[in-house]
This record gives structure tokens, C-alpha cells and sequence, in this order.
């Protein structure tokens, strides 16, 4: 969860047409003449994302004024269960988020539904800006595996998750300092248990309910290792899920639930009541990304801040979710100065500002203090190479299900072995598609 992926953020909503710039063309998304840009995305509008692409939009109508554009919010659901037939139909958009994976944007690549890239990546310089760990997964092969290949989707951002903490709860459990390590973690959450808070807000629907899937992978990346992530990213060397770091990290996770770490009733909940459980006051923590962190700053009527995993070898995170240029676009060129657009210094600040955490600003025009520690990790997390990614990239159907399976364990209705008796089947057999 792009992210919602989203990340990189995944706000649910219906389609809707934003913003609709100049004038003529029809209803149809792209006329061929260069005189229409058809835009799909998925990020929450309120977001620093969304909101440095409304800058982009401004920037990119001056410079072609007799351009229509058409900039469309679809939600996260919507954008992947749709794709294939959004890209392959006869009213194909000229620009489209999707998300980054094998399981997903490979399959597009694969399929031949995605515009490659290479050529456009170094006329414009982009593989100047996203580079690294943030470049992994804009590359697929011909088989659709993330890493190598032509270059498919271009990212914005870069994305890490953390917990949200409402320091007027921490204080009325007596919790003065921040944990550093897990154990020192967990007793902080025992003391928030003992005075009757919920010590994370999350949420395991199996239809954005994404917290619990990230509670579960940030306990795996805690004792990962580098190679450990990407044979299993990648799918490069057989990944055994009974052994560490995945069998500890998942029995983990059931410890922390049996505990109620996580609260309970989670079965229902999506990662927006989460949120919305977090900023009442409801719980003390939330597992998100810096995809809620502008609306955070904004709504909360408390107290905040964040730290990652406190003792944790490596922290889930990647590159945000991507653009592409759908194979059938027909207004190609716009669709390449997009994209171009929304890397461009003016853009990527903006979204700096925000704590959008942009992959070609300049950290040092931040001026806010949180934001810009906020920034400062995120950078040191790239320099260290510590990032595992998000846990359901690797093979096709990967994030539904998990989803049920975070949800069935969240529900005391499996176990963590049964879970990972599971997660090793499907795992091994999606590997083959």
C-alpha cells in the first residue's frame, strides 16, 4: 500500500474526475492529437503526494495551455483488480499509477500492457533521481521479476513505516523514554495494556485492512538480514518460512496478538478506521507509513511523534507506488512530460515540505523540525540499505492472501505454524506462474 501500498497511501474512494484543465477533446482518454492527457492515480489527495501532483498539474497546464487534462482518483482495489482491463481496453488512459511487484506491476510488464521506459529514463535523466533500492522495483524482466530489465514504472517517493505515538498516552502509562530495543518495546506496551490503552491501532479486513500485515512483516524484517529479504523479494534462493527470520517473526506476531498489543475486533477494520481510531485517541500507536503523516499533522488534536521499530535489523519500505504509460496510450509524449513533471524540483519540494518524503528534492528547504527528522531517517534508512519492501510484491495473489491469512490470525482462527504451512505453499507454487 504504493504503497496502500499506499501504501504509498490507499484511500478507498469512487472514481472521480479532479481536475479538468483547457477545453475540447471528448469523453474518450486520449485522442492521439497531443491535445489531451488522461491521468489515473490512486493517492489520497490530502496527502503530500497528492498534494505536490496539484502543483504538477499547475505546472504542467502553463506549459501547455491548449492541453485538456484529465486527472482521475480511482481507489488502490479499484486500480489493481481492474488493471488488466483498464490497460488492455479500448479507453486506455495515457498515464496510470499501479503498484510495484512481481505479483502486480510485473504481471502488467510482463503481459506487455506497460510502455517500457528505458529509453524515456535516460533521456530525462530519471535514473539520476531514483536510484538504488528506490529503482528496484521500477525494473522487471521478461518474466515479470522485479530488479532487472527494462525500466516499467517511475516512482515519486519513497516510503517507510512507523509507528505513530500519542505522547499524552505514553505519559499517563509512565512510559518517559522511547524503547530502543524489542523487549524494552514490549514492556512499554505493557504498561500501556495495564492502564487500559490499546497500544496499536490496526485493522485486518480482508480489503484494506492492511495494519496487522504490517505488524506481521515488520516483526520478520526485525531479525532480517539483507539476503534473507531479497531471495524472498526477488525470488531468487529458496526461502525456508519455517526458520528465522520468518518463523520467529510470525509467532511473534501471534504473542503479540494473544497479548493485545493490537487491540481486538480487528477483523473488520480497515486501515482508515484504524487511523481514525489513532487520532481519537482510541489507541497509543499506529503502524502506517508516511503516507498518513501530513494528515496526521493536521488532525491530531494531541501531542505526537513516531519511531521505527525500535532493535530492528531492517524497516519495511521501498519506492512509492509508480506511474506507467499504459502500451495503448495514445498521447505518449504528454504522458512522458508528466511524469517528468512530477520529478521536477518544484514538485518533488512540495512534497518535501509535506513529509512526502520526495526522491529528487532538497532536504534542505524543509524547515519544519518533525518533518524534516521525519526526512533525515528515511535517508539514513536508504544510505544503510536497511529497507525490506512490502511483504506482498513477490508472487501474483500474494496480497489477498495474506489479508486472509492476517485476518484468520487475528481472529484466533489460525495459528502462526498453520499460517506458515500456508505461506510456504503458496509462496512455492506462485514462484511457477
Amino acid at each position: 500500500m504504493t504503497t496502500l501500498r499506499k501504501a504509498g497511501a490507499l484511500l478507498g474512494v469512487a472514481a472521480l474526475a479532479l481536475a479538468t484543465f483547457g477545453c475540447g477533446g471528448g469523453d474518450d482518454g486520449g485522442s492521439g492529437d497531443g491535445k489531451t492527457l488522461r491521468i489515473v492515480q490512486y493517492e489520497n489527495p490530502t496527502s503530500a503526494q497528492g498534494q505536490g501532483w496539484q502543483k504538477a498539474l499547475e505546472i504542467f497546464k502553463q506549459k501547455h495551455p491548449d492541453v485538456e487534462v484529465k486527472f482521475e482518483q480511482t481507489s488502490f482495489d479499484a486500480a489493481r483488480q481492474n488493471a488488466k482491463i483498464t490497460l488492455s481496453g479500448n479507453d486506455v488512459p495515457d498515464v496510470v499509477e499501479f503498484n510495484k511487484g512481481n505479483a502486480d506491476g510485473g504481471q502488467l510488464a510482463a503481459q506487455g500492457l506497460l510502455e517500457p521506459l528505458t529509453e524515456q529514463v535516460t533521456k530525462y535523466g530519471w535514473d539520476k533521481k531514483v536510484t538504488g533500492a528506490m529503482s528496484a522495483f521500477a525494473k522487471y524482466s521478461e518474466d515479470g521479476y522485479a530488479g532487472d530489465g527494462e525500466w516499467y514504472g517511475i516512482p515519486n517517493i519513497g516510503e517507510y513505516v512507523m509507528f505513530y505515538y500519542n505522547k499524552e498516552l505514553f505519559t499517563k502509562a509512565g512510559i518517559t523514554t522511547l524503547p530502543t530495543t524489542q523487549a524494552e518495546f514490549e514492556a512499554a506496551m505493557d504498561k500501556l495494556i495495564a492502564a487500559k490503552i490499546i497500544p496499536i491501532s490496526s485493522s485486518a479486513a480482508t480489503s484494506q485492512g492492511f495494519n496487522q500485515m504490517w505488524v506481521w512483516y515488520s516483526l520478520v524484517s526485525a531479525q532480517a538480514s539483507r539476503q534473507q529479504i531479497d531471495d524472498f523479494m526477488f525470488v531468487r534462493q529458496p526461502v525456508d518460512f519455517k526458520a528465522a527470520p520468518w518463523g520467529d517473526g510470525t509467532r511473534k506476531f501471534q504473542e503479540w496478538i494473544d497479548k493485545g498489543y493490537v487491540g481486538d475486533k480487528l477483523g473488520g477494520l480497515s486501515f482508515e478506521q484504524a487511523t481514525v481510531n489513532f487520532l481519537s485517541g482510541k489507541a497509543a500507536m499506529l503502524i502506517w507509513n508516511n503516507g498518513e503523516f501530513a494528515r496526521i499533522r493536521k488532525d491530531a488534536k494531541f501531542d505526537w511523534d513516531y519511531f521505527t521499530m525500535p532493535g530492528a535489523n531492517m524497516t519495511m519500505g521501498s519506492s512509492g507506488h509508480l506511474w506507467g504509460v499504459p502500451a495503448k496510450a495514445s498521447n505518449k509524449e504528454l504522458a512522458y512530460e508528466w511524469i517528468d513533471t512530477t520529478l521536477s524540483p518544484e514538485v518533488q519540494n512540495e512534497i518535501g515540505k509535506l513529509g512526502g518524503l520526495p526522491l529528487a528534492g532538497d532536504a534542505s528547504v524543509i524547515t519544519d523540525p518533525i518533518t524534516k527528522k521525519f526526512t533525515e531517517r528515511f535517508n539514513e534508512l536508504v544510505q544503510a540499505d536497511t529497507l525490506t519492501f512490502y511483504p506482498d510484491y513477490p508472487v501474483p495473489g500474494f496480497l489477498d492472501f495474506i489479508q486472509q491469512h492476517m485476518q484468520a490470525m487475528s481472529n484466533k482462527n489460525e495459528t502462526a505454524d498453520q499460517y506458515i504451512d500456508t505461506l510456504q505453499k503458496f509462496y512455492d507454487d506462485g514462484k511457477g506462474k
